[in-house]
């Protein structure tokens, strides 16, 4: 070492800073949140101040708007009812609900508008009302208005009532990429109201129960016994059996997210996303036609059945959870799957690449060792993947 590395070394200081956060929201379920003898909403605005009259701004799933008529008057008249402890300072905000709100980042800029010219601070708190993809875009909103406004949501969806809607995660699409820009930042609350889920369309009730046969396959072999007994009452969409779903599929993610021990993956596990690296391209191939229920249905079993031809798991569960997820309602294939590329192979292998790089660059995926038992590999071979996809278009004949 000459004289002059050792004065540079001699110079150099180096501070480890190291610090904690402790996060904490309540996961709240109920039904007719906006009755004004509910205070539910009023006690959750109100928990951490609880003298403070809590400014609020509200943005609505147009569909879910539509499906309830008199909802918008109906938050207003809570407000009004609510006044000592909750200010709402405009009519509330009708925007888009599904991909489209992901895709066209116009909407996000109006979501912006709407907090700067209603000066939202950080004491202020978002209400979105809606399904996962307007959460999404305006949990963004909230989480990057002054580094972070409270957000406070309210899932209108089975999907978003147990999965999304529970997470610390929001994002939009850009480019074709899903969730290629995005936050990890915790809600103030969730409140999910049963009622909402009553004037869902089936083909959204269907959807949704796709996260719960996921979580279940990944996490709880006891929660896949429970579904698959309880198939016809979920496939009829009993309350009961909806309700209970709902609740312990929550509540499986939310062990996850709690003391998976990387609530803000900075790793590459993702044992969550187990069948969406699939699911993810094949709602961009099809823009959004297939929803994201029904391709992590396939990519599910796509994955299933890959974790049986890779010596993973044993011949025949595979077809066991095809059979539940049929029974739910689920199809099993698309003609997406196999759509070339340039190079003649499906573009669906390009999912593989994206997903990769969303984790970071290292290629870690979730596959099954046993009903209820997740494991992490970090490479899948094509071969296999092609042998799985035939598998699953044969099933389909």
């Amino acid at each position: 070492m000459n004289r002059e590395q050792a004065r540079l070394e001699a110079q150099s200081f180096v501070y480890q800073q190291r610090f904690s956060v402790t996060f904490d929201y309540p996961v709240c379920f109920t039904e007719r949140v906006f009755d004004p003898d509910n205070p539910l909403l009023a006690d959750v605005l109100a928990r951490k101040e609880p003298t403070r009259r809590h400014r609020c701004i509200a943005f609505v799933d147009e569909g879910v708007s539509r499906a309830h008529p008199g909802l918008l008057e109906a938050i207003e008249a809570y407000a009004r009812a609510h006044a000592r402890r909750m200010e709402l300072v405009a009519a509330p905000f009708v925007l888009p609900g599904g991909e489209q709100i992901k895709t066209d980042l116009f909407f996000l800029e109006q979501i912006m508008r709407h907090l700067f010219d209603h000066h939202i601070d950080r004491q202020s708190f978002v209400l979105a009302v809606g399904g996962g993809a307007m959460l999404d875009a305006v949990g963004l909103v909230a989480a990057t208005t002054h580094r972070g406004v409270r957000l406070v949501r309210l899932p209108t969806t089975v999907l978003a009532q147990n999965d999304s809607g529970v997470g610390v995660k929001n994002g939009v699409n850009l480019r074709g990429v899903k969730n290629f820009i995005g936050t990890f930042q915790p809600p103030f609350a969730v409140l999910n109201d049963l009622a909402f889920l009553d004037t869902l369309p089936p083909r959204e009730k269907i959807a949704g129960m796709a996260e719960a046969v996921k979580v279940a396959l990944i996490r709880d072999a006891a929660f896949f016994a429970w579904l698959e007994r309880h198939a016809d009452e979920l496939a009829t969409f009993a309350r009961p059996a909806m309700a209970w779903m709902i609740r312990r599929c929550a509540e499986l993610h939310l062990q996850h997210i709690g003391q998976g021990g990387d609530p803000f993956e900075f790793g590459s596990a993702r044992p969550l996303d187990f069948g969406h690296w699939s699911a993810h391209k094949l709602e961009m191939l099809t823009r959004g036609h297939v929803r994201h229920g029904e391709a992590v249905a396939i990519g599910i079993a796509l994955d299933s059945r890959y974790s049986v031809l890779a010596g993973l798991l044993a011949p025949g569960l595979e077809e066991r959870i095809c059979v539940l997820l049929e029974h739910l309602g689920f199809r099993l294939w698309h003609p997406a799957l196999e759509m070339p590329g340039a190079d003649g192979r499906p573009l669906l292998l390009e999912g593989l690449r994206e997903f990769r790089e969303h984790l970071g660059g290292e290629l870690t995926v979730t596959l099954l060792a046993d009903l209820g038992r997740g494991v992490e590999v970090g490479r899948m071979e094509e071969e296999l993947i092609l042998r799985a996809l035939s598998w699953l278009r044969e099933r389909a004949r």
